[in-house]
């Protein structure tokens, strides 16, 4: 007889359930902690131009010295920790030179990349922006500023990836790590943060028509108000 357990026909997965299903994704030890310090650093908790107490911070995150200083590599590889002799890992404190320098050049990268995005960016690729402006609004809404700051930088990086330009890409991506503190703080204020909603309002606008001079020229902007916005606190 055949038996309930062998009489069960397991159906296949469709190809098309297949295609959607999304891995999951397995951090380890050493990407969760540089994203736990990185976000110390963005948010202030390790102010610029502090010394980085190893013991102290493996205790407070709970870690051993060897995943911590992996990160703190990774960390000063992108600009955001300086590596000092005889003074151990330095939090990097960026001069109103430094930042007015970084955002003019992230603003010729993202103006460039923008007009080639909205020629060369597939359709799917505009509407995985689009999709990342929405949600960052949510998080507007409800006041998560961290996580609309990621959502926010996310949307930069899309759009310079969607001129499918490896080398702007690079360009930009180390740039814009070094800046990650600068532009969080810019959003300190309701009104700068309204503003600066209010631009990307107008950057997910001239993708949907795939207008790449009015993208230009949005994040012509968005990068002049950046400094604008973060120049007092700098």
């Amino acid at each position: 007889m055949t038996s309930v357990r062998n009489a069960e026909k397991i159906e296949p997965m469709p190809e098309r359930a297949r295609e959607d299903v999304v891995p999951i994704q397995r951090r380890s030890l050493h990407d969760e902690v540089a994203s736990r310090v990185r976000d110390m650093i963005i948010e202030g908790q390790l102010a610029a131009g502090a010394r980085l107490n190893e013991t102290e911070l493996g205790l407070q995150l709970g870690v051993s010295r060897t995943p911590l200083r992996e990160a703190i590599k990774t960390l000063a590889s992108e600009g955001l920790i300086e590596l000092i002799p005889a003074k151990g890992a330095i939090v990097r404190r960026f001069s109103k030179v430094d930042v007015r320098h970084m955002l003019e050049a992230i603003k010729a990268l993202e103006q460039f990349a923008g007009r080639l995005t909205c020629t060369r960016a597939s359709q799917d690729e505009i509407d995985e922006i689009l999709g990342l402006h929405r949600t960052m609004l949510v998080r507007y809404r409800s006041r998560n500023r961290l996580a609309y700051y990621k959502l926010n930088q996310s949307i930069h990086s899309a759009i310079v990836r969607g001129a499918h330009s490896p080398t702007i890409a690079e360009m930009h991506e180390i740039l814009q790590a070094r800046l990650k503190r600068i532009r969080y703080i810019g959003n300190g204020e309701p009104e700068k943060w309204a503003a600066a909603v209010a631009e990307h309002e107008q950057m997910a606008e001239a993708l949907r028509s795939r207008d790449g001079d009015a993208l230009a020229e949005v994040l012509g902007l968005h990068m002049d108000r950046t400094l604008e916005r973060v120049r007092d606190v700098l």
